[in-house]
Order: structure tokens, then C-alpha cells, then sequence
């Protein structure tokens, strides 16, 4: 069985239907009694494959994910085609890695996560949202995402590697241009994936990609030299250290994957709680004790993440369905977050949901979010400061969405206070 006379999940058109018709959609897999198989959409100058199983139950997301032996992250878990080299040079992090080549990575870069390090940004943290809302007051409510969201996480990820300030834009416009690789905003592509504009959206993702990772090049050359005790410094000094282009396309991953993600769940929040004022009232009631569940209630039902690629390495049977060395597979996480079998009335937003076994920071296994616990420190701290200062924040209409099979992003939302 194939889902593309069905669903057309390999066009673009249908990641740019309203999330209510798409999640219908995986609804109806969710029923079938084994992953469809998927063709892969033709993309000028990319070389597709096949095409691909979409796993979409929740246990089958869990079990894939736990088992990088058989479903492996190389050559590529971030592309649905395999990445042509002079991509992968700026995008094949660690993520696109197994071990032992990514247990050593995350190994080193794993230090910027520790409990101690981040429970020393919690006071830089409440000082950079307070900055960004007191800015947000004197320029008046224009765009949520620009304004508010996205500042905190493109902050963060700058300071903890050490960026001035006065990169913070640079910085933030070329993820967007990265992770909107077919939005028409940010590269000109666009659902119709014509030569000439796919040729032109792939010099701008090369260049986004090459410039973020000169500027960590740059860095990386001046704490060898003169460490200052930031990030980079612990990551190019000391017994493990990453080579220049390691560097380089981690901090693609970390600005991208840590400052993205992180803007988006915090943009849904704000219309999850605008569209469902009881959840509101119950948050404002009982900020410090929901906070946290309201965090990932707002990750479960957004999902920012929407999938992961895996590779089968050898023949392998799940829940039925055997699999042949080669064929790829993805983890659709946002299926798996609103699985009837797992979480009850999973279409509603519930923030005191508990227990709640979402995937919205990938399955279990070695490829876990290293940065979930700071995500959910941000969140916090912006939601606090947000409904402290300015409790009657709402937003006003339907956010513009990001067109991406990737990432339920959200590009614009006007709001009011």
C-alpha cells in the first residue's frame, strides 16, 4: 500500500494544509495495521531515493528510536534524501552520526548541559527576558515571533558560544534561512520546486551554512589562542576537543536545534493559551506548580520537531512489518505525540496531563535532546515574565506557519497586550 494517492504526504502542498487536516491524516495511519510506504518527493539536483516507511504509532517511534543498531542515523537522519556532500560539510552533525563517532562528540559537547552549568544561566536567563519584554513594550506589539519568541533562544545559544551581541541577527536570520529551506520567505523555493528557484534556495542554505560555520571557525581560532571559559573554549581546548569543521556544523545543529525549536514552542504556547483561556486561567492560578507540565503539554500538542530519518542496517521484523537492509524510515513524532493508544483525549490541550510520555524531544536512546532541559528553562522563564508584566498577552489571528515537512515552525503571529 502507498500513502501518496492517498494522502500526498510527498508533496509539499499537504505540510502547508492546516494542522487539523494533517493530524486527520496520520490519524487514519495510526488505524492501519502497518506503516505505509511512502515515495520520496523528486527534488532538482538532489538525488531521491525510493522512498520511505512513516512510523507514526508511538510504541514503533520508541522502539526505533532505542534501537540505533538496526535503525541507524547514518548517512543521514536530518534529510529524507541522502545529503550530497557539499551539504553535509555544513549540516552532518553528530545527529547524522553512530556510535562510537557520536557517543565522543556528544561526549564533548555534552559539557555545556550539565546541571551545574545551566543552573548558572538561570539568573542570565530572567535578565535577558526581562530586556526582551521591556524592548517589546517601548517598540509596542508588532510580531510576536520577531520580537519576543525568537530573541531569548537565539540569545542564549550566542552567549553560551560566546557570540557578541551585535551577531545575534546574523545569527538568527541564517537558521531561519536553514530550517525554511523551501519556504518562499526565506529561500524562494516554494511548493512548485522548479529548477531555477530550487537552484537559487540552495546557494542561500550553502551560504547561510558556510557563514555560521566561518563565524564558529573564527571563534574557535581566538579560544585556542585566548580561552575566555565560554563554550567554544571548552570545545577546542582540553584532552577531547573538536576539530574546526566539528565545529563548525555543531553549532549549526546548536543554533538551529536550540534556538528554533525553542522559539516555536514558546510562539504555540502563546496561541495554545490564547484559544484556550480555561488552560490560561489554570496556569496563572498556579504558575510555579504547572509550569512544568504546561511546558510539555505545549511540546506535546506542537510537536516543533516533526521527524527524524532512520536507516535500516540489517533485515528486521517490528510489530509485524519486516524491514530489508536499506530502506529508510521515519519517526514521525508528531503522530506518535498524539497516539490514542498512549494519551487520552490526545487532541486536547491539557496542561495538568500527567503522565505525559510525549517524543517531542526525539524517542529514547542516544539521540535524546541534550538540550531539553534548557528548552524547558526557557520556556518558563519567558512564560513567566510574559504573564507577570503583561497578563492580558494574547494573540490575535492565525499565525503565518513555516511550509516544511521538518519543523512546525512559526514565522509571524500578531498579538496583543
Amino acid at each position: 500500500m502507498t500513502l501518496y494517492a492517498d494522502l500526498e504526504m510527498s508533496r509539499l502542498d499537504f505540510w502547508g494544509l492546516p494542522q487539523a487536516a494533517r493530524m486527520e491524516a496520520f490519524r487514519r495511519l495510526r488505524r492501519l495495521d502497518r506503516p505505509v510506504f511512502v515515495p520520496e518527493l523528486a527534488v532538482p539536483f538532489i538525488k531521491a531515493g525510493p522512498g520511505y516507511y512513516a512510523l507514526v504509532r508511538h510504541a514503533d517511534v520508541l522502539q526505533a528510536s532505542r534501537d540505533a543498531e538496526v535503525f541507524s542515523s547514518e548517512p543521514c537522519a536530518n534529510s529524507i534524501p541522502d545529503m550530497p556532500r557539499w551539504l553535509a560539510v555544513y549540516f552532518g552533525s553528530m545527529i547524522n552520526m553512530d556510535d562510537p563517532k557520536h557517543a565522543r562528540l556528544r561526549r564533548i559537547v555534552s559539557r555545556a548541559f550539565t546541571p551545574r552549568v545551566l543552573a548558572k544561566m538561570e539568573t542570565d536567563l530572567a535578565v535577558a527576558a526581562t530586556e526582551i519584554v521591556d524592548r517589546a513594550i517601548e517598540e509596542g506589539p508588532q510580531d510576536f515571533v520577531t520580537q519576543i519568541a525568537a530573541r531569548l533562544p537565539v540569545r542564549v545559544i550566542c552567549d553560551m558560544m560566546g557570540i557578541p551581541p551585535d551577531h545575534h541577527d546574523f545569527v538568527l536570520r541564517r537558521t531561519n534561512i536553514i530550517l525554511g529551506s523551501v519556504d518562499p520567505e526565506y529561500t524562494g523555493i516554494g511548493v512548485e520546486l522548479s529548477r531555477l528557484n530550487t537552484a537559487r534556495g540552495l546557494v542561500r542554505l550553502l551560504r547561510a551554512g558556510r557563514q555560521l560555520s566561518r563565524l564558529a571557525a573564527r571563534l574557535g581560532k581566538e579560544r585556542r589562542r585566548r580561552p575566555t571559559g565560554d563554550l567554544v573554549s571548552l570545545l577546542v581546548n582540553g584532552e577531547e576537543r573538536l576539530t574546526a569543521q566539528e565545529l563548525g556544523s555543531f553549532f549549526i545543529l546548536l543554533v538551529v536545534a536550540g534556538s528554533e525549536t525553542t522559539r516555536n514552542a514558546i510562539s504555540h504556547g502563546l496561541k495554545l493559551f490564547t484559544d484556550h483561556p480555561a488552560q490560561r486561567r489554570l496556569l496563572l492560578d498556579n504558575f510555579e506548580g504547572l509550569i512544568g507540565k504546561a511546558c510539555d503539554e505545549i511540546i506535546r500538542y506542537s510537536t516543533p520537531v516533526i521527524q527524524f530519518r532512520r536507516t535500516v542496517t540489517r533485515e528486521h521484523e517490528m510489530n509485524g512489518m519486516t524491514y530489508r537492509k536499506g530502506d529508510k524510515v521515519l519517526l514521525f513524532y508528531n503522530s506518535a505525540n498524539r497516539d490514542e493508544a498512549v494519551f487520552t483525549d490526545p487532541d486536547v490541550f491539557d496542561i495538568t496531563r500527567d503522565p505525559n510520555p510525549h517524543v517531542g524531544f526525539g524517542g529514547p536512546g542516544p539521540h535524546h535532546c541534550l538540550g531539553a532541559h534548557l528548552a524547558r528553562r526557557e520556556m518558563t522563564v519567558m512564560f513567566r515574565e510574559l504573564f507577570t508584566r503583561l497578563p492580558g498577552i494574547k494573540a490575535v489571528g492565525e499565525p503565518d506557519y513555516l511550509l516544511s515537512n521538518f519543523i512546525n515552525g512559526v514565522k509571524h503571529l500578531r498579538y496583543t497586550y
